[in-house]
């Protein structure tokens, strides 16, 4: 079965226990508002386009068969065009010859179909990593529940090998999907953007109570859960959300750990690149002593309620 992917990174030390490979599938039915990896939101591929590295070489004009690169000096001048750094994404149709081409990275495409015996080849190339350090797959994206078929088919072939996998999820999708994964996921790492609903489809586009129904679903089931909440400063870092998040997490039977999502910028640029529009452009990356804060009262309100979970 073949799937739309834009990145395998291996070594990765943050998507769960160990040293594990992540796959990021493409698409996500959220739009948030924060979202570093806007990249993962479309299905489709896309082409970014970076300027700054761009050395005017003309090579991808030369290759491209809809000249979506402007270049050409005397194309230039007839057009009354003087930044020669510009990308025709009205003209694209993504068939990546100028990114082929690009040898300064100034041109990406970003997402490619494969098969899931293809993941698997890559993922088994640290096998030996995983058994010494508890690691494995983790897949995460977008959301690998916009394409639940051949995230199961994945996941099976992963767990008929040995390897130990986690799904990260925003749990916004069909329980029926998320049923079929849970005998073949490990961890679950679930993601929890707000517990307001108002205010969760301000910040993601889509509403929270089918979250909320979905991951009662998965701990129902006897999964394993680690809750993952993206905290930023100025929109979700307040005191009821806290209380609400501690409450919900006090009810899950399932619960190993709470990790704490700092807010960054590092996706800032990609949004340039796609031609997207910054939703949190000018705002800061979260500070340290911010992050220590809302580590502190979450655990705090989570004693309170009795629950005791490591939270990071």
């Amino acid at each position: 079965m073949l799937g739309n992917v834009f990145d395998i990174q291996r070594l990765s030390l943050h998507d769960g226990p160990g040293i594990r490979t992540t796959v990021f599938f493409k698409g996500c039915p959220l739009r948030c508002i924060w979202c570093h990896n806007p990249e993962s939101q479309s299905p489709e591929a896309s082409v970014a386009f970076y300027p700054d590295k761009c050395i005017g070489c003309g090579a991808c004009y030369e290759i491209c068969p809809q000249k979506c690169r402007v270049t050409d000096e005397k194309e230039n001048a007839d057009k009354g065009v003087t930044n020669t750094r510009v990308f025709r994404r009205d003209l694209c149709n993504k068939c990546a010859a100028c990114a082929n081409v690009c040898s300064f990275g100034a041109l990406e495409l970003l997402g490619y179909r494969i098969s899931t015996d293809d993941i698997l080849k890559e993922v088994l190339r640290d096998k030996n990593f995983y058994k010494n350090s508890g690691g494995g797959l983790t897949v995460s994206g977008g959301e690998p529940l916009m394409q639940s078929g051949f995230l199961l088919e994945l996941l099976k072939k992963a767990k008929d090998v040995g390897i130990h996998t986690c799904v990260e999820t925003s749990g916004f999708a069909l329980s029926d999907a998320i049923s079929a994964i849970v005998p073949y996921t490990d961890i679950f790492l679930f993601d929890i953007k707000e517990t307001d609903d108002s205010l969760h489809r301000e910040f993601t586009g889509v509403p929270f109570d089918p979250i909320l129904k979905n991951l009662r679903l998965i701990d129902s089931l006897g999964a394993k859960i680690i809750l993952r909440l993206p905290i930023v400063p100025g929109k979700n870092m307040r005191e009821e959300h806290f209380s609400r998040l501690a409450e919900l997490a006090s009810k899950l039977s399932g619960l190993t750990e709470i990790n704490v999502m700092a807010y960054h910028t590092l996706g800032a640029p990609k949004y340039a690149a796609l031609d997207l529009q910054d939703k949190m452009e000018g705002a800061l990356t979260m500070t340290a002593a911010e992050k220590e804060e809302a580590i502190a009262k979450i655990t705090e309100r989570l004693l309170s309620l009795g629950k005791c979970v490591p939270v990071k």
